[in-house]
């Protein structure tokens, strides 16, 4: 495990450590190394209040099973707001990618991953990848932050109708600004420069709608971007490897074909 941010950490707020913390948790990227040339960050969901560990360290050691390097990011949540989560986003991107040689990675070959609001974050780097949101701290914020392909599994996409409360109130408030829901709402950013996409979700997954993965879905096709799409009929929301179901557990497998597909493995 190693800390993102070596000094300087943007928006950083000292009010928001407890007082019987003994140190500040403070953003964090914990490699799980195979020797592959690609490499998955994932950001595990938790509704922009936490981070769940089956979808986060549970998919690295996935990941790792079939040969494949990943990296697990501790990012800023509650009480925390945007844009404090995708500083974090952006840097771990360009931490691999400053640090690729290290760990035998092509520098061309990084997806990131996300469950959720991990989903959204996951998806806020891939669109977002070009906005000055912080200013750069060092060499490592010279690297590119836009990843190769995005991987979203039951992702929060949409902050208006189809939205998930408490992803949208941790993230923009409770009484956002329309601007703050148009930006956060992915579907409505995606460009022809968005990367490929591989996105799942259930369709009677009821704390976040399957339409906010049909929106993005439908967003890159209109943008003409390649993605893979699987909604499967049954299942609950937050299923992670989804072990328990074999039948919506194919989207591991699958996500592995699809890798292999796009050449990163």
């Amino acid at each position: 495990m190693e800390r993102l941010w070596k000094n300087t950490i943007p928006y950083w707020d000292d009010s928001f450590i407890e007082a019987d913390e003994k140190e500040p948790r403070k953003p964090t990227i914990t490699a799980y190394e195979s020797g592959s040339e690609c490499a998955v960050i994932i950001f595990p969901g938790g509704g922009y209040a936490m981070r769940a560990e089956h979808e986060g360290k549970a998919y690295a050691e996935w990941l790792q099973s079939i040969g494949i390097t990943s990296f697990v990011v501790d990012y800023r949540v509650a009480p925390y707001k945007h844009p404090a989560e995708l500083s974090d986003a952006m840097r771990a991107v360009r931490y691999v990618r400053h640090f690729a040689d290290k760990y035998g990675i092509d520098k061309n070959k990084i997806a990131v991953m996300g469950s959720s609001a991990g989903g959204h974050l996951a998806a806020s780097v891939s669109v977002h990848y070009d906005k000055d949101i912080y200013k750069g701290t060092d060499k490592i914020d010279k690297e590119d932050c836009k990843p190769d392909a995005t991987i979203l599994c039951y992702p929060v996409i949409d902050m208006f109708e189809y939205r998930h409360d408490g992803s949208r109130q941790n993230l923009i408030g409770a009484k956002p600004f329309h601007e703050d829901k148009e930006l956060m709402s992915l579907h409505k950013q995606v460009t022809r420069e968005t990367p490929p996409a591989f996105i799942w979700h259930t369709a009677e997954d009821s704390t976040v709608p399957v339409e906010n993965s049909l929106l993005y879905a439908g967003a890159l096709s209109e943008a003409q971007i390649p993605f893979e799409l699987h909604i499967y009929p049954y299942g609950h929301h937050g299923l992670g490897l989804a072990k328990a179901m074999p039948h919506v557990a194919q989207w591991a497998p699958s996500l592995e074909n699809w890798l292999r597909l796009i050449e990163f493995i």
